[in-house]
């Protein structure tokens, strides 16, 4: 970050949250208007506002590369929504310019936040579009004129882009013929608002000639931020464009609240003085959860709805409540108080449990966020390959609003990136070759996610090349991967493959694949969100992956069930059924001598957790012990063990990493907790034990 003056650090993270957020949207719009082959006057003015606010906040922030690249961005966009007949001289490579110019200030953003930072330059896209600028405008491209920073008067103030000279600070703005006055109101709780002020007088500056404020140079005093909002922010301007452009820009800067359009008289206006009676109040509009137009209460005291907190906060929150209620749990299971009779103090544990049950879901529920963004960024994905891989793809989305946590949501995106680019480099055919197979040349990428009993259930889906068995099946002979004869083999463990480290079926090494690195990557980095990773594929037909994640990593509900002396926890949410064998006739043997159980009607497997984990002082009679029916999306078998123990909320605590390397997590554990008495019990993970019958 030496690029970014010591001042200005306490803002950057404001800027990166802001900035990002705009990028995400300014990739949306353009996919959106690319897949229509159209750009909508709301999207241009979208375009332009965007663009329009990253300038102004990375001048501030004395980013020069940014501010100038998104100067000309605006500046194409500027002609379009002058004059929209030009947005018809716009050729398709306006698309690829423009997410150039994303990506461009993506890679900035992501390097502001490393240790050795420093600014790349920007002159050969901004070249590129001041070119489409000037084929617009009819007249030879301009050179780039980089956006001019000097620093300001103060030593300790930070780099700042210049603003015309404004009146000194303890006068007022003289208003004559040909000038407007606005008071500015910015968000409730926004913080920094002199800041806020010098940023929107940095996106008005070149659309006014002349420029003052009340209070002047508000950047150089965080002082002023009080003034600011008990008065309000004062801009008096002079310009020959309409003066309806300069109300846009006020209404579309960050963290304007509202403002005051006051009238223009042959008089001084002090900051002291009052408008109210001769003002038009102006509140802006933004949209709510649901995405109707909802007003900004305009009046002093309102509050806004929304704040920012940053994840570490968060963290520590979720961190603290876990501690709660390990300590909820050792305060109730306390030996000490075994044999005693204490009716208030039981109904004062019972009050506490639910209001830490109530305190976790709150904090939960602050935590969660939807899949959207996610999914967002699939489609650029598609999009730029398609492009390089001269292949017509579809993507779709479904469930997008299906929420898990932010932690989660963070992680899976560099395997979703993975397995999407597998999609369209493997499995989706050219244009030719689905011709040739009866299938329509555009090809299909379908992701799709649910909320199944306690855990988030997505698939990626293509209706591709499939997975060739035989080809697996030779590399990974090749490669000496084979630990049983071929022939025993499944299907399923054949496609399950893919997986292993450095497996890769590309002969040659492309932009996107043949290294050996993907699929065990995606693997990896499921398994250390608890997730799972499951492929099905059909030769000619397409290929499916089943993602299995739990919604959270921190509390679960459990029921702790003893095994030999060892205490195990089975979260609540796999379980369907727990019952006792009283007939021995119950039990069913396969010819395998595989033990099943019949209900109903229906044969369910028995899967010994004492045989399992190796437990040798378990009861061993299925008549003395009892029986847990578990389920997943597919599978339903019945675990047994010595005797439930009943019901506890678990902090989840990770396995060391060093154990890793045993492959816990597919012997049929999650995780472990600590209980009340102290001692830990292992997490049972229902998914894992389910598989482990099926490998039998």
């Amino acid at each position: 970050m030496s690029s970014i003056d010591p001042g200005m650090e306490s803002m950057l993270e404001m800027f990166i949250y802001e900035s990002t957020t705009l990028l995400e949207e300014l990739d949306e719009i353009m996919l959106e208007s690319e897949k229509s082959k159209d750009i909508s006057e709301k999207n241009i003015n979208e375009i332009f506002r965007i663009m329009h606010t990253i300038k102004g906040s990375s001048a501030m922030m004395g980013l020069e590369s940014i501010s100038s690249l998104a100067h000309s961005v605006e500046d194409v966009f500027f002609i379009v929504r002058e004059n929209p007949a030009k947005l018809k001289e716009i050729s398709d490579s306006i698309y690829d310019l423009l997410f150039q110019a994303s990506d461009f200030i993506k890679a900035e953003i992501d390097g502001l936040q490393t240790d050795d930072y420093t600014p790349k330059d920007s002159s050969s896209i901004i070249g590129l579009l001041e070119e489409q600028a000037a084929i617009m405008k009819g007249a030879a491209p301009r050179a780039a004129v980089p956006v001019t920073v000097a620093p300001t008067a103060t030593a300790q103030t930070p780099k700042q882009q210049s603003v015309p000279k404004r009146a000194p600070a303890d006068a007022g703005i003289s208003t004559g013929d040909g000038y407007h006055q606005v008071r500015v109101f910015f968000e409730d709780g926004c913080q920094m608002e002199n800041i806020r002020a010098f940023m929107l007088l940095t996106q008005m500056k070149d659309w006014c000639d002349e420029l003052d404020s009340v209070p002047p140079h508000p950047e150089a005093d965080s002082s002023l931020s009080s003034v600011i909002i008990d008065k309000g922010f004062i801009v008096k301007f002079k310009t020959t464009a309409n003066p309806e452009d300069i109300y846009k820009i006020i209404e579309n800067s960050i963290n304007v609240k509202s403002y005051e359009i006051l009238e223009t008289k042959e008089e001084n206006v002090s900051q002291n003085a009052t408008a109210a009676s001769s003002a038009s109040t102006v509140t802006v509009q933004v949209k709510d959860d649901q995405g109707q137009t909802s007003a900004i209460a305009a009046k002093a005291g309102s509050k806004q709805s929304l704040i920012s907190v940053n994840q570490t906060k968060l963290d520590q929150l979720m961190d603290l409540v876990g501690e709660l209620v390990t300590a909820e749990s050792m305060v109730a299971s306390n030996p000490d108080l075994k044999g005693l009779v204490l009716d208030n103090f039981n109904k004062s544990t019972r009050e506490l449990r639910k209001l830490t049950d109530e305190l976790q879901d709150v904090v939960m529920s602050i935590r969660m966020v939807p899949l959207s963004g996610v999914f967002q960024k699939m489609n650029r994905i598609v999009r730029d390959m398609g492009k390089k891989l001269n292949k017509a793809v579809e993507l779709e989305t479904i469930g997008g609003d299906t929420e898990v946590d932010k932690t989660i949501n963070d992680t899976i995106t560099d395997p979703f990136m993975h397995m999407i680019r597998n999609s369209m480099d493997h499995a989706i055919e050219s244009a030719e070759e689905r011709r040739a197979l009866g299938k329509p040349e555009t090809g299909k990428i379908t992701l799709a996610a649910q909320n199944i009993g306690g855990e988030i259930v997505i698939t990626i889906s293509d209706d591709g090349c499939g997975l060739d068995s035989a080809k697996i099946m030779s590399k990974a002979k090749k490669n000496g991967l084979l630990t049983k004869p071929e022939s025993e083999y499944s299907e399923k463990e054949i496609f399950s493959m893919i997986m292993l480290p450095g497996f890769s079926t590309n002969e040659a090494v492309t932009e996107y694949s043949g290294r050996g690195v993907g699929m065990d990557v995606v693997r990896k980095n499921l398994e250390k969100v608890g997730g799972t990773i499951s492929v099905e594929s059909t030769r000619n037909v397409g290929t499916t992956f089943t993602i299995k994640i739990p919604l959270t990593l921190a509390i679960v509900d459990g029921m702790e069930i003893s095994v030999g002396g060892s205490i195990f926890t089975l979260p609540i949410t796999s379980i369907k059924q727990s019952f006792k064998i009283f007939d021995p006739k119950q039990v069913i043997y396969n010819t395998d001598g595989s033990e099943m159980i019949m209900l109903r009607g229906e044969c369910f497997p028995i899967i010994r957790l004492h045989d399992v984990f190796s437990i040798d002082n378990a009861i061993k009679d299925l008549t003395e012990g009892i029986v847990i029916q578990i389920e997943n999306a597919s599978q339903v078998a019945c675990i047994f063990a010595d005797e439930l123990i009943g019901e506890q909320q678990v902090v989840v605590k990770p396995f060391p990493a060093f154990l890793n390397r045993y492959n816990i997590k597919q012997c049929g554990l999650s995780g472990c907790t600590i209980l009340g008495d102290g001692s830990i019990s292992l997490i049972l993970d229902a998914n894992n034990l389910l598989s482990i019958f099926e490998r039998q």
